[in-house]
């Protein structure tokens, strides 16, 4: 199960957009990840005052960013799945970041989604190796939702 939720406010038909966007992102990513077990996620969207903290709370860094992954790896006795994680996103970085790379606000959410869900299913990009097959794979994902972007280092 994808859960979405908001710790911000936004006008609802713009927070129904958004919600559909990062469920779908989410439902696809884990839908193409090998081997993954079926489990539950919940996608946050926030802002930078929030997503700062807590970068600097577990990460140490005390500035913003875009998307941050909490792996919890938990079994929920209530729905009896496995539950990974945690997936953060700031809508302030992401819209940004949209302009910067002359994108949607919409392909940029994906985006972060697919990205934050892949870091729960064990992805990273620490290494050359890693960066590669997670980028190769989070493209293919973006492409199977009609997302095609130009984006550096893929």
């Amino acid at each position: 199960m994808i859960t979405v939720q908001k710790t911000i406010s936004l006008p609802i038909q713009e927070w129904r957009t958004y919600k559909a966007i990062l469920s779908q992102a989410a439902k696809a990513t884990l839908a193409a990840v090998p081997a993954q077990p079926d489990g539950d996620i919940t996608v946050v969207l926030s802002n930078d005052n929030q997503i700062r903290a807590l970068n600097h709370q577990f990460r140490g860094l005390d500035s913003p960013t875009d998307v941050l992954s909490f792996n919890l790896d938990e079994f929920n006795p209530r729905s009896g799945r496995k539950y990974l994680g945690d997936v953060i996103i700031s809508l302030e970085r992401a819209r940004e970041q949209a302009a910067s790379a002359a994108h949607s606000l919409e392909a940029e959410l994906a985006l972060l989604t697919v990205h934050g869900v892949l870091h729960l299913c064990g992805y990273d990009h620490e290494q050359p190796v890693e960066q590669e097959q997670m980028w190769a794979l989070q493209k293919a994902i973006l492409s199977s939702l009609g997302i095609h972007l130009s984006l550096p280092n893929q």
